[in-house]
């Protein structure tokens, strides 16, 4: 791979229709910009030298990434939100290319991992599964409301409500009308299609962890099942980008924030600045794991002195940086590391 050090930048806006170029002629130092057609985008790279093309990490982008790395480029995805501080003015698509040209350059800001086709497609299968969980959850909850509107309560919960609807049902027959019933019907049987769509798109994912190896390795760690799996290994695209466990725990926020001046620093929550949907997968493991095994004395002694939720977050981030290790360092998970005190009593 050729390096990027003397590579020209070019700056891409990328969009559905027009993409916006921005980048600076060598020989003569003018600023260039042009504005492309999106079938006219391959046409000109591909009658262009090789170049360090950068775009920020949206909707397409790893598409064009993929695409433009075919034809010998190299290519930057830039963190959309490090990119807004360094476009000048009004927001335009000139000056946003042209923000993510000088954002390239910046040597602070780290770059997202192009990913691949399947890491894509994986992805793709979290997010209609977590939408249909979200409506899922819109669907019951309007019909509790419908129902406490005539004094019949159900309990909060999706497995409680489906035990309890059928007696409700019956219940309301008595005084509501039947076109309401059917209706009432009608929609536990949407909530019903629902759950079941999910739990295919499940079956899918936990195919998939059972065929990568990568996922395979990191579900050997306690709180990491396979859609926890499936979704770290697609996010992080190329573990090696990360220089450190603490690096890719502070991408999915879950390190403290830190506020100081005048040599003094305090350490505050954690961020919340990555993933929200990984780092929610991830503090559901950790709560499993306390609440389901018999508690480490690492995390015996943080429950004595700290609270339920702060001692999660910690445990949150230990899984982090655990499954950063299992991949990078490529050994398999070692529970004696995880609680040495069981392994000496094996011993």
């Amino acid at each position: 791979m050729e390096s990027t050090v003397n590579l020209p930048v070019v700056g891409m806006d990328i969009a559905k229709n027009v993409f916006q170029l921005h980048w600076v002629d060598a020989p003569t130092g003018q600023i260039k910009r042009r504005t492309l057609k999106r079938d006219r985008v391959l046409t000109f790279f591909a009658n262009r030298e090789v170049s360090l093309i950068a775009m920020e990490a949206c909707g397409g982008a790893h598409h064009w990434a993929r695409t433009l790395q075919e034809q010998g480029h190299q290519v930057k995805l830039l963190p959309a939100g490090q990119v807004r501080p360094f476009v000048p003015r009004d927001k335009t698509d000139a000056t946003d290319a042209q923000g993510i040209w000088v954002a390239a350059q910046q040597r602070h800001i780290h770059a997202v991992a192009v990913k691949s086709v399947s890491q894509q497609a994986a992805l793709s299968l979290h997010r209609l599964r977590h939408q249909l969980m979200k409506v899922r959850t819109m669907q019951t909850n309007l019909l509790r409301s419908q129902l406490l509107e005539f004094g019949l309560t159900l309990p909060v919960g999706y497995r409680p409500l489906l035990a309890q609807i059928d007696q409700a049902l019956v219940r309301a027959q008595a005084q509501l009308p039947d076109y309401y019933i059917v209706t009432l019907q009608e929609q536990v049987r949407r909530i019903l299609d629902l759950q079941a769509d999910m739990d295919a798109i499940e079956q899918r994912i936990i195919q998939q962890a059972k065929d990568n190896a990568a996922t395979q390795a990191i579900m050997a760690i306690p709180g990491v099942g396979p859609l926890s799996a499936t979704a770290v290994v697609a996010s992080m695209a190329q573990p090696e980008s990360f220089s450190s466990a603490r690096q890719f725990a502070a991408w999915l926020g879950l390190t403290p924030r830190q506020t100081g001046t005048g040599g003094k620093v305090r350490q505050l929550g954690i961020s919340k600045r990555g993933d929200r949907y990984l780092r929610t997968l991830l503090m559901h493991g950790a709560r499993a794991v306390i609440a389901r095994s018999t508690p480490t004395s690492w995390i015996a002694r943080l429950l004595a002195r700290r609270p339920y939720c702060v001692v999660v977050a910690a445990l949150a981030n230990k899984l982090a940086r655990t499954i950063w290790a299992v991949l990078v360092k490529g050994k398999p998970f070692d529970p004696a590391k995880w609680n040495p005190e069981t392994a000496a009593l094996v011993v």
